[in-house]
């Protein structure tokens, strides 16, 4: 960045809240977190200590008042992984829903320009593959997963409406699968359940027979175009992932080989309205931002494994 901005981070202890963070801060901006640490951990932030960097513990589904210029709000907030959002699910529509309409309001009173982290949740089970962003979806609103997949439409729909109604500059980013360092050991999501199994010995679980895809970005790219999208006059949604498919049990089978674990392969019974594909179509962004993935999938695993690795203590 040419000079330096202060940048609002909802969500910003999580672990893509805090690779974006550190990003920012290492370009000379100033950066405020704001965090209920419902899924957020206040370790991520640790090496933020004594630079232009201030957290605040705060539930963005609460008013939101900031004392300081504000040239950058990023909403991040979210119970994200299934895990979370099943156990959190009023909770994650009030963050979809209030959250965004607080971030919103607080982005408007600053004249900041405000960047939604929607998700290709908002697909739902696809029927077209890959997923472009004219895509509408293909969503259960009353089952189990609708509580997140709706909690993101919603909140895409109240960002496009401030866009229009009161001509605030908004992005919305539709973020795919994402993996690295600081990801939680009880994610549950796919990477983190693998590694974790892997590491200890255990049998990693494949939900379904495990053909069912999904498309990996490893964070670093992921928030290289998030960057991109911030200073980006778009405001319709921006699909960011990765558009190599891999089925479930590919990635289990990389997981085992780069950890040299010998554990097995057991199937468990699909979730209800799992996804069979997640694929994106990233058109748009190769086009608007001159972005895709650069780090291969096994080469972003070394990096992850290491850190999973680093936290379970064994190493």
């Amino acid at each position: 960045m040419s000079e330096k901005r202060t940048i609002l981070i909802t969500g910003g202890a999580g672990f893509l809240g805090s690779h974006l963070a550190a990003h920012l801060l290492d370009a000379g901006n100033r950066v405020i977190v704001l965090d209920n640490l419902l899924t957020g951990d206040i370790r991520n932030l640790s090496g933020f200590v004594g630079r232009d960097f201030l957290f605040v513990e705060h539930d963005v589904t609460q008013y939101i008042s900031v004392d300081e210029p504000l040239d950058f709000v990023l909403h991040f907030a979210s119970p994200a992984s299934p895990a979370d959002y099943l156990q959190h699910p009023i909770h994650t529509l009030k963050v979809g829903a209030l959250g965004t309409h607080k971030a919103l309001g607080l982005a408007k009173h600053h004249g900041a320009a405000f960047v939604l982290a929607s998700t290709s949740e908002v697909y739902g089970d696809p029927q077209v593959n890959p997923q472009p962003e004219s895509y509408w979806g293909h969503v259960n609103p009353i089952g189990p997963r609708g509580v997140y997949d709706e909690a993101k439409r919603f909140a895409e729909a109240m960002t496009m409406a401030y866009n229009r109604s009161h001509g605030l500059a908004t992005r919305i980013v539709r973020i795919f699968n994402t993996y690295g360092p600081r990801m939680r050991l009880r994610d549950g999501r796919a990477i983190p359940n693998f590694i974790t199994q892997a590491l200890r010995g255990e049998p990693l679980t494949i939900y379904g027979d495990g053909s069912q895809t999904r498309s990996f970005t490893y964070v670093d790219d992921l928030v290289r175009g998030i960057v991109a999208l911030m200073h980006a006059d778009e405001p319709d949604p921006v699909n960011l992932g990765n558009p190599e498919e891999v089925t479930i049990r590919e990635m289990a089978e990389a997981v085992l080989e780069l950890t040299g674990s010998r554990s097995k392969l057991i199937e468990e019974p699909l979730p209800v309205d799992d996804p069979r594909v997640r694929c994106p179509d990233i058109g748009r962004a190769r086009a608007l931002l001159g972005w895709e993935p650069t780090v291969k999938l096994r080469e972003g695993l070394v990096p992850t494994i290491d850190w999973f690795r680093s936290q379970l203590g064994d190493g």
